[in-house]
């Protein structure tokens, strides 16, 4: 698969970022409008009726700050999963959701955790780590991006403040890193030339032709054509020619 078919522009590139951000939304804007709260649909360790949570706590959020600081970065990320790495976009977004949220449920504190924090710790860690393993110019620049960016989200995946859910951060952060260790297949690959490739043969590379073994050039001159002499014969024949 060539690497012009993987960063190609399509609608659903920022089509469905805002989609899901929208979604987000709508549901806070439904908790809010209509006196409802759905932390209880949260991620609730270790028991049976919080594995619902691992489903429906992306999609919900404490107050306006958390859905603020959450669906910013989710539409930066997932706009870039979906224009550098379209072909899996949707498998790290699914199963990024599941596994975090499971991971989640096997560590977290006996508490209610909400937030679609532990997709962003998805998104963030593989895109970084991807391009780190993929050794292509642009995803390596996207990653470098990411790390100027959100960077700093590193530290909250340690129990540093108080009612914010480390664990699922953790989990999001570990889940990305395991997503570019396993999709190593429709990624797009860097760039081999000529003398990279393993049918490679310098002695039938014309371009080293022209340097000697010390890697000294060599200036070739073209051999002087010799000019002929040419004999021209003229004829002479009347004006007017007469006809037999």
């Amino acid at each position: 698969m060539k690497n012009r078919e993987h960063f190609q522009f399509s609608t659903g590139v920022v089509a469905y970022p805002i989609f899901f951000v929208l979604t987000i939304w709508l549901v806070f804007w439904f908790e809010v409008r209509f006196g409802y709260n759905f932390s209880k649909y949260g991620v609730y360790p270790q028991t049976l009726k919080g594995l619902r949570g691992v489903l429906l706590s992306p999609f919900i959020h404490g107050d306006i700050k958390h859905i603020y600081h959450n669906t910013v970065p989710l539409f930066v990320l997932s706009t870039a999963l979906f224009y550098f790495y379209r072909h899996i976009a949707w498998k790290v977004i699914i199963y990024g959701i599941l596994l975090s949220g499971f991971l989640t449920w096997c560590i977290g504190r006996p508490s209610y955790h909400i937030g679609v924090s532990g997709l962003i710790y998805v998104l963030v860690s593989f895109t970084f780590f991807k391009g780190v393993f993929a050794k292509h110019y642009r995803l390596i620049a996207l990653s470098l991006m990411v790390i100027f960016l959100y960077g700093s989200m590193i530290w909250y995946t340690l129990p540093i403040e108080k009612g914010i859910s480390w664990e699922g951060h953790l989990a999001g952060l570990v889940t990305g890193l395991l997503f570019a260790l396993l999709f190593r297949k429709e990624i797009a690959k860097p760039k081999k030339y000529v003398w990279e490739q393993e049918n490679y043969n310098e002695d039938d590379d014309p371009f080293l032709k022209h340097f000697d073994e010390n890697g000294n050039f060599i200036e070739t001159v073209e051999p002087e054509i010799e000019e002929e002499q040419l004999n021209i014969n003229y004829h002479f024949t009347k004006e007017n020619p007469e006809k037999d």
